[in-house]
């Protein structure tokens, strides 16, 4: 019996693994093998087999080594600023309130935005002439003059963090606020009433219920943000100085700006290295934790 049953869930899963393979599997398999030549799309000649020279040379490209800063202090501001925020408004919508329903229906309004229409939507704010935001503080004088805000430098990669907070907290928010559906209305009221304050509740209640959920939300948010593009490209095209170019915007600039496709092919077989090792460490977390 147990065989047969292991015979039909595969072949459930035979159509789903094909198609992976097809869409996924194949494609990276690709992706490899070019990275191994010195493809050019300025030259049409047969490309010649280089080893790993384009992955040396991505190690000691300083520019690429940029861009992996970059993607990486993206990822460490987004995701943290969505984990607290989500969670903050998540905690907030659970309580019962006037109007509960509708402040619920408006949270997945950000996150219903593509993410192209989002960035041009905060480039419009940012403008430095007309800007709602730069209208706004002057009004309210906290600023004298107008900003540029993602014209220099300095605030950029700040601004396009904020942008993408903006749409990406209630990805967060829903899924702790689904966990916080299913928490036992007993065991709130049960420590209640052996004296437990809010934060004891929150802390030895509320939080541990909601981990499982929000680790799947961390790990969804971790790979989005660290593979960053669409974002950035629309609002800044990796400028002012590259301050903004990630390490996808890189590779994107290395492969079809200067047609050298073979070391873009290498640029981006890292980048997916990197990423297998953040899931592998998560799920050897969870591994242990279980």
């Amino acid at each position: 019996m147990a065989k047969r049953e292991t015979r039909r869930l595969s072949l459930l899963l035979a159509p789903m693994i094909i198609i992976m393979g097809a869409v996924i599997g194949w494609p990276l398999i690709q992706t490899v093998l070019l990275s191994l030549t010195d493809s050019d799309l300025m030259n049409l000649t047969k490309p010649a087999f280089v080893g790993l020279t384009n992955f040396t040379k991505a190690l000691k490209n300083q520019g690429y080594l940029d861009s992996l800063k970059v993607s990486s202090l993206f990822a460490l501001v987004v995701v943290l600023s969505e984990m607290v925020l989500g969670t903050s408004v998540a905690l907030l919508l659970n309580e019962p309130f006037k109007g509960r329903s509708l402040v619920r229906g408006l949270l997945i309004l950000p996150w219903a935005v593509p993410t192209t229409v989002n960035a041009m939507m905060w480039r419009l704010i940012y403008n430095p002439e007309y800007g709602a935001l730069n209208s706004l503080l002057f009004q309210l004088g906290i600023i004298d003059q107008y900003v540029s805000w993602i014209g220099t430098a300095d605030k950029a990669l700040y601004s396009v963090m904020f942008a993408d907070i903006w749409k990406n907290f209630s990805l967060v928010a829903m899924i702790a606020l689904a966990a916080l559906q299913t928490l036992p209305e007993s065991q709130i009221e049960a420590a209640t009433i052996d004296g437990a304050n809010g934060w004891q509740r929150f802390r030895f209640i509320t939080l541990p219920h909601l981990i499982p959920s929000l680790q799947v939300a961390l790990v969804l948010r971790i790979i989005e943000t660290v593979k960053v593009f669409d974002i950035i490209y629309v609002m800044t095209r990796g400028g002012p100085a590259n301050k903004t170019r990630s390490a996808s915007i890189f590779v994107y600039q290395e492969a079809f700006t200067n047609s050298r496709m073979g070391s873009g092919a290498a640029y981006a077989i890292i980048m997916v290295c990197l990423i297998m090792i953040l899931i592998a460490f998560y799920l050897k977390g969870l591994s242990k934790k279980e």
